[in-house]
């Protein structure tokens, strides 16, 4: 069948609208039709080269819809079934997932190349065979991925909104509630509020963090994390941490959480700043592979016994988090319809990320056309 999706042919040019074919699903695979898709900044980084993937690539890793073929042997989904995309597959089995990290599934290891397993690409074109970011490909009206991608859920769930819970939402929230493991009474200071910032501040709040400290450069996004759980607000590193001196007698933060599009070795150097004894510095932000951003005075890590802690898709388990997350949202404890700034067509794809880049927005949508 055909296709109209968007691929990143070659880095730093125009992400591109194609039309492709795409096969039929086979065994453990599922054809999905894709409503929704969300504009996160990893696949920014791919379109830029900041981390390299196969190219040509089919972009998009927030994806929700609904199913609508299944191939032999799946057992998660049928036909019908609305779904949430889970942008690192789990397969329930590796040693990862056994002890309850699915984030860190062995499947995810070929995320960027693209592929399905046994190395099948179900997508061609004009280029010959096409990745999908992520084994998923959202940006993309229709794909065929793995059921172990995907996530059903309540079908009374408005899947514009529930698409970010396959990426931004609990990489931010787990970041703080997982990762950071917030306590009541804790003080948190969350280095840039993006798509992925703004729910470290929400996980933070809803964990009981005394103080909840935002910075961020934009006014919009100050602003938003203060309407959003934030007690505090600053555009610079130096103004948070003597508002953070201060509010703790000089006890400093228990954690800080790097949620930058790009989180380099400055950012890192405020946040060892920024945490106390015993502080934890949580790195969810990327920066470029090769990219020697962690460089800090070991023996004050020592003394001080402070962390540095890597943290992917917020130390969620998909299968699990994704609906509890759903949950709190439907139960008004976490905001998700507050997070859409805007929404794009697919042919917007590129002003759409030049949107995220600039600053616009906090989160935006691709809505797709059938």
């Amino acid at each position: 069948m055909k296709t109209q999706a968007a691929v990143v042919y070659e880095p730093g040019k125009p992400i591109e609208i194609e039309e492709l074919e795409l096969d039929k699903p086979g065994e453990g695979e599922v054809l999905i039709r894709y409503l929704y898709a969300g504009l996160c900044h990893s696949d920014v980084h791919i379109a830029h080269g900041d981390m390299v993937g196969r190219l040509p690539l089919v972009l998009g890793h927030e994806g929700a819809g609904i199913i609508e073929e299944v191939g032999p042997g799946v057992t998660r989904v049928k036909p019908g079934d609305h779904v949430v995309c889970s942008f690192i597959p789990n397969c329930g089995t590796c040693r990862y997932c056994a002890t309850g990290r699915q984030s860190i599934c062995d499947m995810g290891a070929t995320i960027l190349d693209g592929y399905l397993p046994g190395e099948r690409f179900p997508i061609t074109g004009p280029k010959g065979q096409y990745g999908a970011m992520c084994m998923l490909g959202t940006f993309s009206q229709y794909g065929v991925i793995h059921q172990n991608s995907c996530v059903a859920v309540d079908e009374s769930l408005p899947l514009d909104k529930a698409v970010l819970v396959g990426c931004g939402v609990p990489t931010g929230w787990g970041s703080a509630v997982n990762s950071a493991d917030v306590q009541p009474g804790d003080t948190v200071a969350i280095f840039g509020i993006g798509g992925i910032g703004i729910n470290a501040v929400q996980g933070a709040k809803y964990a009981g963090a005394k103080h909840v400290v935002a910075i961020d450069p934009l006014a919009n996004k100050r602003e938003k994390a203060l309407e959003l759980g934030a007690t505090h607000a600053f555009e610079r590193a130096a103004d948070a941490i003597e508002a953070i001196t201060d509010l703790t007698r000089g006890q400093m933060a228990d954690s800080a959480i790097l949620t930058a599009g790009l989180v380099t070795a400055d950012i890192i150097g405020d946040a060892f700043t920024t945490i106390g004894k015993g502080g934890t510095i949580v790195l969810t932000g990327l920066n470029r592979l090769d990219d020697l951003s962690v460089q800090l005075p070991g023996a004050v890590m020592t003394l001080f016994r402070k962390k540095v802690v890597g943290s992917l898709f917020g130390d969620c388990n998909p299968t699990y988090d994704i609906p509890k997350i759903l949950g709190l949202y439907q139960n008004g404890d976490l905001k998700l319809d507050e997070l859409v700034t805007r929404t794009y067509r697919l042919d917007q794809v590129n002003e759409g990320y030049d949107d995220l880049l600039n600053g616009a927005n906090i989160r935006g949508v691709i809505v797709h056309e059938h």
